[in-house]
């Protein structure tokens, strides 16, 4: 457009004008047409652009709106008889619905989050980068493979930025800021021993989910025990208190509250593979005396409980968890929660 003006006003020895080289409305009107549509991109290539980024939302029941909001697209051509994209994999456990799909073509490709899930929104690296040079870690500019061979290389989304010596160290520095609130709580870190890496990402459109935190020291200052939550009742008092504080108050503790307390974790599908869920609190605890040597509380024998959870045997050789699943059900989306009796 600018070009064809100038070229107009060079021909007719007019003075070019800037103003009414640009028409301001082909941005607008653009936008406007891929929302009204769907077709993502240009008017004159519709074929080729993507259709239906921009969709009506329902209004049929208000669970079936929140069921919109939350609903993924996996991009894999519908006609095709694929059956692995369609099925459920381990992965899935808690950030996606096992249950709500449509039927048809569609299913399996289109999925809804569970209840917890969220989506990371990206966050900046620098900091995180000083932290760790100031932590010893080696730039790759000044890495010589002889003197170190045997050092973690540390990746930061997906870009390979360095080496360390000792990364156990590392790892337990970086986690702990994440658990003080001094990185974003949605940065995750994985270290994989075997490979000799540490990852860090913190890049957008991850999806995470929230975890509670095991104590994996003893803390006599809060005092929390080893293999104990990191919630304590305190915290559930001011979560109680919060009920009657007017919105707004500076004294709110809520999920934010419990999030900077670093009693509560979210964690991406990768980080999920370097942890040790347990199922329930009580498990947790079972599974503490078990270690300890005292009788299961949970599990006493003279107690006839037609309805208890059917649990697998405890593990006395599993080392240690790390975190705990806040509830199991949140294994669900919105509208498979809301069945009696889903379990």
């Amino acid at each position: 457009e600018v070009l064809s003006h100038l070229k107009r006003s060079i021909e007719q020895g007019k003075q070019f004008n800037i103003a009414l080289a640009v028409k301001s409305n082909i941005i607008t009107s653009g936008l406007k047409y891929s929302l009204a549509t769907g077709n993502w991109g240009d008017q004159k290539k519709a074929m080729s652009s993507t259709a239906g980024v921009s969709q009506v939302l329902n209004r049929y029941t208000f669970a079936s709106t929140l069921s919109h909001l939350r609903r993924t697209n996996t991009p894999v051509g519908r006609d095709g008889k694929l059956a692995k994209p369609r099925q459920l994999h381990n992965t899935h456990w808690g950030l996606v619905c096992p249950a709500e799909t449509p039927e048809g073509q569609a299913c399996g490709l289109v999925k809804n989050l569970s209840l917890m899930c969220s989506i990371s929104v990206g966050t900046s690296t620098e900091p995180i980068i000083d932290y760790m040079i100031l932590r010893n870690m080696e730039v790759l500019e000044e890495y010589d493979h002889h003197r170190y061979p045997n050092a973690t290389k540390v990746f930061l989304n997906g870009a390979w930025i360095g080496v360390h010596q000792d990364p156990k160290a590392l790892v337990k520095d970086v986690q702990e800021l994440r658990r003080t609130n001094q990185i974003p709580a949605e940065v995750s870190l994985i270290r994989d021993i075997r490979d000799r890496e540490f990852k860090i990402f913190s890049d957008a459109g991850r999806v995470m989910r929230p975890l509670y935190v095991v104590q994996q020291e003893d803390d006599p200052e809060k005092g929390v025990e080893k293999g104990t939550l990191v919630l304590t009742k305190d915290m559930v008092r001011r979560l109680e208190i919060d009920q009657s504080l007017p919105p707004g108050s500076d004294q709110y503790f809520g999920w934010q509250g419990l999030v900077n307390a670093g009693v509560i974790e979210y964690m991406d599908a990768e980080e999920e593979e370097t942890a040790m869920i347990c199922m329930t609190p009580e498990d947790l605890e079972s599974f503490r005396c078990t270690k300890l040597g005292l009788p299961d509380p949970f599990n006493r024998e003279d107690v006839f409980a037609p309805n208890k959870r059917l649990k697998t045997k405890i593990n006395p050789t599993t080392h240690m968890y790390t975190h705990c699943e806040i509830h199991p059900s949140m294994l669900l989306g919105i509208c498979a929660s809301i069945i009696p009796f889903p379990d």
